[in-house]
């Protein structure tokens, strides 16, 4: 779900119909319909007017931040009801779109990003957020992020490990829905497409380093890393079916191409038997009425 921040009604995004950006009021009545469906849990991104982006995306731990406003909001309305999760991430909040700080020469300073994912966790945990799940593809995010909330007492706060996220052509879609700034593109700390031994590798340290559930993203392009990183995790496997697999079933089904309810019940089943236990989806309340 996406919360923005200045507007009064929601915005429907125009490369996902049926997706849109949330007023504060829209944000609470549909986390109400989506829990009352069934669904287990929320994940909730932030999207600030473009003016009050920085280079460090210093509203990202702001308490009055538009993504923690928004949790509060969750936190109040359904709290109780389902599992809050927050996405830990900076992208959405600098002017260069990247998800970490820039050094001079423009490389993405892995170190100092660690500085910032800790000040947005404390911020969200503060917020109300059960699992927090930091994206960004940083070395050490998740035992930094872990060291924090221990320390700040907050032990029962879970963290969802983006444990493989490949920097895939099938985000341009989630790009319009958080109105990224994004300049150049992330492949020198996202993984390789085609690079498959690398998921091991980064679960291993995800799991050392204390992660609750694992992800891996996107989900449709990625069944093989999902069964391998399935058979190999201790811990809970997600899956994330990202824009762009939403945008293209929903674009075919539109064109009367393809039967749009059976393609979006056989691609959760896809994923569901690659070993997801978990699977975030765009389509999370329609289909948990379908299936209630």
């Amino acid at each position: 779900m996406f919360v923005a921040d200045g507007l009064d009604e929601p915005r429907e995004i125009g490369s996902m119909p049926g997706v849109h950006q949330h007023s504060m009021d829209s944000l609470r009545k549909a986390a109400v319909e989506a829990v009352t469906a069934g669904v287990g849990g929320l994940m909730l991104f932030g999207v600030p007017r473009p003016e009050d982006k920085d280079a460090d995306g210093s509203l990202a731990s702001d308490p009055d931040g538009i993504l923690n406003r928004g949790l509060r909001a969750l936190a109040a309305e359904v709290g109780d009801a389902t599992v809050i999760m927050a996405d830990t991430c900076l992208d959405e909040f600098t002017d260069h779109g990247h998800c970490g700080v820039l050094s001079p020469d423009g490389a993405v300073d892995n170190d100092a990003t660690l500085e910032r994912y800790v000040a947005m966790a404390l911020a969200q945990a503060e917020a109300g957020a059960d699992l927090l799940g930091p994206s960004g593809m940083m070395d050490g995010q998740v035992a930094a992020i872990r060291e924090a909330l221990d320390e700040a007492g907050r032990i029962d706060t879970g963290i969802l490990a983006y444990t493989a996220k490949y920097a895939s052509a099938f985000y341009g879609p989630f790009r319009e829905a958080v109105s990224s700034s994004l300049q150049g593109d992330r492949r020198t700390y996202q993984q390789d497409s085609a690079n498959r031994r690398e998921a091991i590798r980064e679960l291993e340290l995800d799991l050392a380093e204390g992660a609750d559930l694992v992800m891996v993203k996107p989900a449709m392009s990625y069944l093989d890393i999902l069964r391998d990183v399935a058979d190999r995790s201790t811990v809970p496997v997600a899956a994330y079916q990202i824009s762009g697999e939403y945008s293209m079933i929903t674009a075919a089904a539109a064109n009367g191409w393809i039967d749009r309810r059976a393609a979006i019940l056989e691609s959760l089943v896809g994923i569901r038997r690659a070993g997801a236990d978990i699977v975030l989806t765009y389509w999370a309340t329609e289909v948990a009425h379908w299936l209630s």
